[in-house]
């Protein structure tokens, strides 16, 4: 990509056929790079969510029932409430109007809003905690994002649960 930047910055004439074609071949490597990036980013948001389900796996369990699973995904909702009474406290001590660290506790309201909302309606994704041969395959699991394809994600509603 540093290679077609250079060439492109050489040619005279910016309208020519080989100056478009160098421009077209740097939005295209470029639109790969973005591509790859966005699939990294969401490929780390399931990997930490996997391994926080795997990290409050019991050891002697072997499968959740249903009611085990409802406990689960209630706690995954509520990770976030300490964070958020701290945020809190901080902003009840000060003597400032505004808050001090708003942009985080936007994002983490939005987040459980929407984690909250699929839970209700479509169901939140999360591995098979039913299926024996899946939790085998999570307790196995390093954390290794290559590995994620291993993984049967199954969503469960609240209704389906309860």
């Amino acid at each position: 990509m540093g290679n077609l930047k250079k060439n492109l910055e050489k040619l005279k004439h910016p309208n020519s056929r080989k100056t478009m074609t160098l421009a077209k071949k740097l939005k295209k490597s470029e639109k790969k790079d973005q591509s790859k990036l966005g699939t990294h980013i969401k490929q780390n948001l399931i990997g930490e969510k996997i391994m926080w389900f795997k990290e409050r796996i019991p050891e002697e369990c072997e499968v959740f029932d249903k009611e085990q699973t409802l406990k689960l995904i209630e706690s995954y909702l509520s990770r976030f409430d300490e964070e958020l009474e701290q945020i809190a406290l901080k902003n009840s001590i000060g003597q400032r109007k505004n808050r001090q660290h708003a942009s985080r506790e936007d994002v983490i309201n939005m987040t459980r809003k929407k984690e909250q909302d699929e839970f209700e309606t479509c169901g939140i994704e999360i591995p098979d905690l039913m299926d024996p041969q899946q939790m085998n395959v999570l307790r196995n699991w390093n954390g290794e994002l290559r590995f994620l394809q291993h993984f049967k994600l199954k969503r469960f509603t609240k209704k389906i649960l309860m």
